[in-house]
Formats: C-alpha cells, sequence, structure tokens
C-alpha cells in the first residue's frame, strides 16, 4: 500500500483558521451556537478547532460537546460484530440552538444522517450545519453536504483518505492510502 500526503501540518492550520474565522462570520458571538463533534474522529477535529478559537479568540464562549450516534446508524443491526458505542457529553440544551456537527472526512453521508437523528434525544435544535476538513465529492450515498468545508478531494474506488491528528497542530498531516 502506497501513501501520498495531501496535506501536511502547515496547510491544515491554514484550513482551520479559514473554518474558524467562517463560523465567526456566520455565527457572531456564539450566544445561541453550539458545536458538536462526532465520535470518533470528530472529536480530535474539534479539539482543534476550539484551540485555535482559544488561541486566535480567547473573548469566544463557545459551547461544545461529543456527540455519539453509535445506535442511530443504518447498518446498526447489520454486522455480525458488535458495535460498542463511545459515550456522549453534552451538558447544555440544544434546543432552538444553531448546532454545527465537526466531523473529520465527509464520505457517504450516513454518519451525518445518523448524527442528525440521533440529535433529537438532546431537543429540537433551531439549525443544523455540518463542518468537515475533508470532503470526498463523488462518493455520497445520502444527499448531504457541508456548511463549511476545509478541503474537496478527489479519491478512486478503494482509497482511504487518512487523518492523523497529533498532540500539536504542528502534528497533523492528512495523506491517502492506495
Amino acid at each position: 500500500m502506497s501513501n501520498k500526503i495531501l496535506l501536511d501540518s502547515e496547510k491544515i492550520e491554514i484550513i482551520l483558521r479559514r473554518l474558524v474565522y467562517q463560523l465567526i462570520e456566520n455565527h457572531k458571538n456564539f450566544e445561541n451556537t453550539v458545536l458538536l463533534g462526532l465520535q470518533p474522529r470528530g472529536v480530535f477535529f474539534i479539539k482543534q478547532i476550539l484551540e485555535i478559537f482559544k488561541r486566535d479568540h480567547p473573548n469566544l464562549q463557545i459551547k461544545n460537546g461529543i456527540l455519539d450516534y453509535t445506535f442511530f446508524r443504518d447498518d446498526f443491526r447489520r454486522s455480525e460484530k458488535t458495535l460498542s458505542a463511545s459515550s456522549s457529553k453534552i451538558d447544555f440544551s440544544i434546543e432552538n440552538k444553531n448546532v454545527v456537527l465537526v466531523d473529520d472526512v465527509l464520505f457517504t453521508g450516513r454518519s451525518i444522517k445518523a448524527a442528525m437523528s440521533s440529535i433529537d434525544t438532546y431537543g429540537r435544535p433551531k439549525s443544523i450545519e455540518l463542518l468537515v476538513l475533508i470532503d470526498r465529492r463523488f462518493k455520497r450515498e445520502i444527499p448531504i453536504q457541508a456548511n463549511y468545508c476545509g478541503a474537496k478531494i478527489d479519491t478512486f474506488k478503494g482509497d482511504r483518505v487518512k487523518v492523523v491528528w497529533g498532540d500539536k497542530l504542528k502534528d497533523n498531516v492528512i495523506y491517502i492510502e492506495s
């Protein structure tokens, strides 16, 4: 298997900062907005986003949480292997809030569909938006698209997009495994 680097840490940081500024443009002071990182990979992504908010915009208070959608997946009962859920951590109401779902790679759209279904357990949001780092574009099985997108890429069948999150922004890398 060969690996091709798509984005190095420097480019990823530029993208993350741009995404933060897009969020600020649309949500101003975040009074009615919450960010939810999707388990498992969106949790690493939201940590990086929050790090930039904290560093570059310390005056903004961002409500954030973690959402697990395991039991809302459409393949939940179809698999031979037992799925184990991760934990959700949402310690605030999302009732009538603008919710931004945060995930690293948008591929078929099935995970996002499951996440949107799971949101109902926490209340009825005013709106739901999607922020992704990578959009694989032409592989969608469900008509879902991101409101905020770091990069759009085209891949061949069988390619895997790997996002490697380091402890620091300088340690991040995205590559294709083919």
